[in-house]
């Protein structure tokens, strides 16, 4: 019994991580220095082509194409 409980809840988490990955399963960011806007960075969709600029760290988040979006 604990061993198909603990499949249940493997199962759940999995599921769950999953869905929040799907907005940007498609995206494949890459960034683009010229486009640099002072601290913001331009970012472009390989998959998509749609544009981005962000602050932090690294790619956005999700998808920004309005066609992907649910």
């Amino acid at each position: 019994m604990h061993i198909v409980l603990g499949f249940l809840v493997a199962f759940v988490i999995v599921v769950l991580l999953t869905r929040s990955r799907a907005a940007t399963r498609a995206c494949r960011w890459r960034e683009e220095r010229s486009g640099n806007r002072g601290a913001l960075r331009k970012y472009r969709c390989m998959a998509c082509g749609a544009e981005a600029f962000t602050s932090t760290d690294g790619p956005p988040d999700t998808c920004r194409d309005p066609n992907k979006r649910g």
